[in-house]
This record gives structure tokens, sequence and C-alpha cells, in this order.
């Protein structure tokens, strides 16, 4: 009985040809229970009256420019907790995995494993009864050779040859920088990553110019992303507005992300435009602190530094007394801090809607740690996927539009007066969007790019 069993080792080369893809690196783990298959853009449908899901694959690790179009039967749909915390709702198939001369039926699960080593994982359930695995081993049942997969894959789509697009960021290897640089890729644009810091300019009436380390002048860029952290926020868009005076379009211009990062404005535009926020006050003296708390409705409430961003800088005042010294103390230090209404009834929850371009293309909610009242994801928050109501929609589209950004994350808490809209991001972060949905939020970030470049056609 054993020896019919095959023997694998931990990574080998597979094949699943309903899928259409005729070669695939695995990671075979059987301490993991279920399969999973890497997969973006994945919509479920109807095909002759059965549930079905079609996704796109880049089957190739660390090429982007493949893709294969897949459609296959939906068996079903898990919530999936990730190691880091993260809740998503994976989509299920039933497809037969072709490996060595054996082929049998398996479960996978779709997911986005940009971010992961392999393409696929082949988990113990897949296994059982079938395979036997020696750890020590990588392929023992061969592995193709570049010359090999170029010749498998030649009739595969590739990505037309696009734009010149800029990153400008101060990361590379943030996961969100890393998906935009991969999504630009996959769609076939030439992609380049810009180190704010290593940006310099040149004013000029004639000849303008932004010259990159070591002297090298940037020109001919069709686009860019500004990624740009809250702390060098004054430099990221002065490079930003001298992009913008090369012509080079922004996907966030430089004036919109100021006015986003300034938290008092920003609000202030936001009423203007009849969106309801939590009660907010402001003062410049400590002289005023017991009215300021007493404006926003008592304690507990929310006292944040206008600079602070990710939930720091931002702390909950259960008493008057704590508010009070709160609230001085960062008075005594000059710092700028405005005072909001607590939300109780939100219960350490909120929503971020993701808005590209007028649209809001994915929405989570956030959930604080136990004890802790901030849901941002870094701190420690999870994310899991919610359907927003139209009035928040509705919001979110008008918030981005108020602050004229093409890409925004919205955050927004359900409050016993109805949703209340608690900040703008001009930079939101991917990971926990994408994890939790499993959409592609990165690759909407260059369709509208290029929607923009069609509209100048």
């Amino acid at each position: 009985m054993l020896q019919e069993k095959v023997i694998l080792g931990s990574e080998e080369w597979c094949s699943f040809p309903e899928l259409g893809i005729p070669t695939i690196k695995a990671r075979v783990d059987s301490g993991a229970k279920t399969s999973a298959l890497h997969a973006i853009n994945i919509a479920p449908f109807i095909k002759n009256e059965t549930n079905w899901v079609r996704f796109d694959i880049n089957p190739i690790q660390n090429n982007l420019k493949t893709v294969i179009h897949c459609e296959a039967p939906l068996i079903d749909k898990r919530i999936v907790k990730s190691s880091s915390g993260f809740r998503e709702q994976r989509y299920v198939i039933q497809t037969n995995l072709k490996i060595g001369d054996s082929i049998w039926p398996i479960e996978m699960t779709l997911t986005n494993r940009d971010s992961m080593g392999f393409r696929m994982l082949l988990g113990r359930e897949a296994m059982s009864g079938r395979v036997l695995v020696d750890p020590e081993q990588q392929y023992l049942l061969g592995q193709p050779t570049t010359d090999n997969l170029k010749e498998l894959y030649k009739n595969s789509e590739k990505a037309a040859t696009g734009l010149r697009i800029g990153v400008l960021a101060s990361n590379p290897e943030l996961y969100s920088n890393k998906r935009i640089m991969e999504a630009g890729e996959m769609r076939g644009h030439e992609m380049h990553f810009l180190n704010i810091k290593e940006c310099y300019m040149k004013l000029d009436a004639q000849t303008p110019e932004i010259h990159y380390r070591g002297g090298i002048i940037l020109n001919q860029f069709d686009a860019i992303i500004p990624r740009i952290r809250p702390s060098i926020t004054f430099y990221g868009c002065a490079l930003t507005r001298q992009f913008e005076a090369l012509k080079v379009y922004s996907l966030n211009s430089a004036n919109a992300i100021t006015q986003s990062r300034d938290k008092l404005f920003s609000l202030q535009l936001l009423l203007n435009s009849g969106i309801g926020i939590p009660t907010t006050g402001f003062a410049n003296s400590p002289l005023d602190t017991n009215d300021l708390i007493k404006m926003v409705g008592g304690s507990p409430l929310i006292v944040k530094l206008l600079e602070g961003t990710q939930g720091k800088g931002v702390v909950l005042a259960e008493t008057k007394k704590a508010a009070e010294s709160v609230i001085n103390a960062f008075k005594s230090v000059n710092a700028n801090i405005l005072v909001q209404e607590f939300i109780k009834e939100a219960d350490g929850k909120d929503l971020r809607l993701f808005v590209i371009d007028g649209k809001v293309v994915a929405t989570i909610q956030r959930e604080a740690m136990p004890g802790e009242f901030r849901a941002n994801i870094h701190l420690g928050g999870t994310a899991s996927i919610i359907k927003p109501t139209a009035e928040e929609k509705r919001i979110a589209i008008k918030a981005a539009k108020a602050m004229d950004l093409k890409v925004a994350g919205v955050d927004i808490i359900r409050s016993s007066k109805g949703p209340l809209l608690l900040e703008v991001n001009s930079s939101p972060g991917l990971e926990g969007i994408e994890g939790a949905t499993n959409k592609d939020i990165a690759g909407e970030m260059i369709k509208a790019i290029e929607k923009n470049f069609k509209h100048r056609m």
C-alpha cells in the first residue's frame, strides 16, 4: 500500500488541467490543513444555474506579466483567520490536481498570495491517503527549466507595454508599495520606485527638473502615485507639485494631500459639504479646557494630536479629571489638539471604505483589541468583510470628493445618530483591506490612472 503513494519533497511542481495552468510551483505543507491557490480579480457568477467563480492568476513567481484567466465551480465560502489576525472570506473551489503521473480532485481556497513565497500551498487534506512527504527533499518529480516555462506559457496573455509610472514613497518593502508596483507591472506598465528622500528639485522657469540619486534626471514619466508618510508631508508634497508642474499626472494631487493632512481644515471642509462628524472642539489656550470638555458632551472623550496618524497621538480620557490632565499636558508643550466626543456604542469598531475614482471599491470593519478603543490595524486591530449601507457609501464618496482625492481611505463610525465620519486618509494602506476582501485594490488604483489617459486621448 505504501508503494502506491506519491513521494513528494517540500517543494514540487504540479498542474491544474481544468484551470488551464500547465505548471505551478507549490509549497508542500503537511502542517496546513487546507490548500490555497494564488488568485486576484475574484468574482462569483452563475453558469448553467450553478455557482461558479472566475479569477486571474500569475502562475510564475516574480512574473506578473503572465496572466491566466480561470473559471471553476464554487463549492463553499469560508472565513479564514491568518497568523497576523486578518479575517478574510475565501471562495473554495474543487478541481483536479496533476502531480507527476497522478491526478486526483482537491479542494482549494482562493486568496492573494503576492506576499507569500509560493503561488500554491498544498495542504494535508489534499494529500491524505495519496502522498508521503520527505521534507528534506525538493522537486522529486522534476522541475521545468526557464525555457520550459516560456514554452508552456507562450500562449498565455501578456500585458501590453503601457505607461511609465513612478511610486513616490519611502519604503520599497512596505506591502502597499510592493503591491502597487506589482499591479502596475502586471498590467504592462513600466514601474519605478522613487524614494522621496533621494529626489531633489531644480526650480527654473525655463527648465524645471527633478533629479534622483547621483544626478539622474527624472523625465518622461506619465504618472506618479504619491504615498507620502505624514512625517515628510511638506517635502513629499513639494515633490508632487514639481511633478505636476512638469505635466505628470498625479493620482492624488499635492493640494489634496496637503489639506487631507490638516485634520482641522479637513474636518471644516467635510462639514461644509454637509457630512456629519462626532462633535469636535479646538482651542489654543489651556484656559479654555473646562468649556472645551463641556462643548463635546463631557467625559469620556477623545483627545487627538492634529499631526497624529495610524491611531498614534489619540488618547481616550475616561473622566473629566483625566481629560483636563491630558489636554493641559498637550497644551503645555504647544501641541495642537482636537477634542472629540466618544461614541461608546461603536464598541471599538469602525469602517474603512476604500474610494477610488469616485467609487467605493472595498469596505472592511476594523475591530480594536480587547481593552483598546482604537481599531487601527497597525495597533493590532482585526479586519473583516462588511457590507456598507447606501448612506455610508454616499458619505465616503462625498468625503473623497470634498477633499479632491482620487484615492482615499474613509473611516466611518456607526453611532446612535447614524454614520459619522472620523477621518479621510490620502495614503491608505492596502494590506488589511486586500487581505480581508481578497480584492486587487492596487490594480484598481492602476486602472484609475489608465482611465485618466483614456480620457485624454
